[in-house]
């Protein structure tokens, strides 16, 4: 799809489409034309959806006038320019499937789309009570962890239990080639996780330092207690002094809990220590804040981002924050970039708009009213706009806000009747549509609802195939 911004001024455009279309069509090109300064035609070549247009149908009733410039087809059609543009004279191209997209087209859109495949931090992903579980499901979840962003698994041990499981279960992951760290201030389990290949101890303060320091192996130094700077600083001059690897962890806290202040330790140990490697603990925040995680973790990606903190330890414990380490893994990426190119991070991925879509485009009650009085067939049309939720076909349009007051009124009418696919069809995208509809989604009939990285929402294929209508390619 073409996103630069096209010369459109004093040139006259033939947009074609076909009868169901044309309404909802000539408004978004009139404002296109008030904004761009083109001239236009809207043709409609005696066919009732674009999907059904041909070349030969083009070139029988397709009139060009000489003042034309450019001629936009839908996207729908499959035929060859060439041919066209031999035949009529003037340049043709193919725009987008769905007209909505034609600010877009005209570079009127979204930006170009950017390559997000550099970030800085580290995601280092718990495994919670991971020496309570069967081994295999550790392995498991970890190759899961693994596939959706993180770099390293951290095994979580149980505070107050020693477990004996803890070198079995890292010499596990390590056989899979996995990078792993170790949660315990438990000497025997840290000993145990060191000799299997843990290459990462968390953590390291003044109730263990004396033991720790022994091991030669990667240490998180956190304070003795949050907000007591001093001890990290002493852990830092006799750990530096020892020769020992370690990053700096100030321990963000909960909100209510002192999340303002803890954000102000980790920029005043960045500015004390400029060159030492820190991390963060995220679970603290995403965890113990009852809200989606996803724009959480963003904020917090972004912190460390500028705060060149670069690892992080997150969890996914608790529902609302259990696609944490894929939401850190786009955040990340996007935070890194928008640093870097120092643009702000939008229009740059819509993986973490999950909840709502980043733009709705909806039909307007006239363009619908004007769709429904062309309908020629009885296949049914679903939309779900602003003005409610549309059911329509040749025998009528009902609308409403609600999907069983919508197919009581098509069905109460006595003019409808519909077998048991067909109903469960016309349920099945009623519902969608209505929960489109309060989220804010974007939604299109028979078309996929999209879940940002959680992926799509689709119907049944089969269902789709026998009761579905051509709605997709009205337009």
């Amino acid at each position: 799809m073409k996103t630069e911004l096209l010369k459109t001024e004093n040139t006259k455009i033939i947009f074609v489409t076909g009868r169901l279309a044309e309404a909802g069509l000539r408004e978004v090109v009139t404002e296109l034309s008030a904004e761009l300064g083109f001239q236009y035609e809207i043709a409609v070549p005696g066919i009732q959806v674009a999907a059904l247009l041909q070349a030969n149908i083009l070139r029988k009733r397709l009139t060009v006038s000489e003042d034309t410039d450019r001629v936009i087809l839908p996207g729908w059609y499959q035929g060859e320019l060439a041919d066209l543009e031999n035949h009529f004279g003037i340049p043709f191209e193919r725009g987008p499937k769905n007209f909505h997209d034609l600010p877009e087209y005209f570079g009127m859109g979204k930006r170009k789309d950017v390559l997000l495949d550099q970030y800085s931090i580290e995601i280092i992903a718990e495994i919670n009570h991971a020496t309570r579980q069967p081994v295999e499901d550790v392995v498991r979840e970890a190759l899961e962890l693994m596939t959706v962003g993180a770099d390293v698994i951290d095994v979580g041990c149980v505070p107050g239990e020693s477990s004996r499981r803890v070198g079995e279960i890292v010499r596990e992951l390590r056989e899979h080639g996995l990078r792993v760290s170790v949660d315990s201030f438990d000497r025997a389990e840290v000993e145990q996780a060191v000799a299997a290949g843990a290459e990462l101890i968390l953590s390291c303060n003044h109730s263990n330092i004396n033991w720790v320091s022994q091991l030669d192996t990667e240490v998180v130094v956190i304070p003795d207690s949050p907000s007591d700077m001093e001890s990290l600083d002493r852990i830092v001059e006799r750990l530096t002094k020892d020769g020992l690897r370690f990053r700096l962890d100030p321990v963000i806290e909960p909100v209510g809990m002192g999340f303002t202040a803890s954000l102000q330790r980790y920029m005043h140990v960045r500015s004390r220590y400029p060159d030492l490697p820190m991390m963060m603990g995220t679970g603290n925040v995403t965890e113990l804040t009852e809200v989606d995680s996803a724009g959480v973790n963003m904020i917090l990606a972004a912190i460390c981002e500028e705060l060149q903190i670069h690892s992080v330890l997150t969890t996914q414990v608790v529902n609302w924050c259990r696609s944490s380490v894929s939401e850190l893994n786009a955040a990340r990426r996007m935070a890194h970039h928008s640093v870097a190119s120092q643009v702000i991070p939008k229009h740059l991925s819509s993986d973490l708009v999950m909840l709502r879509d980043p733009r709705v485009r909806n039909e307007s009650q006239t363009s619908l009213a004007a769709l429904a009085a062309r309908l020629t067939d009885a296949n049914f049309r679903v939309f779900a706009e602003s003005c409610g939720l549309h059911l329509m076909n040749c025998d009528g349009h009902w609308q409403g806000t609600d999907a069983f007051g919508v197919f009581s009124a098509a069905v109460n009418e006595g003019r409808v009747q519909v077998d048991a696919g067909h109903a469960f069809y016309l349920g099945y995208e009623l519902a969608r549509a209505e929960l489109a509809r309060h989220l804010g989604k974007e939604y299109v009939q028979d078309e996929s609802v999209s879940w940002g990285l959680l992926g799509e929402w689709k119907a049944s294929s089969a269902v789709r195939g026998k009761h579905s209508s051509a709605r997709s390619k009205d337009v």
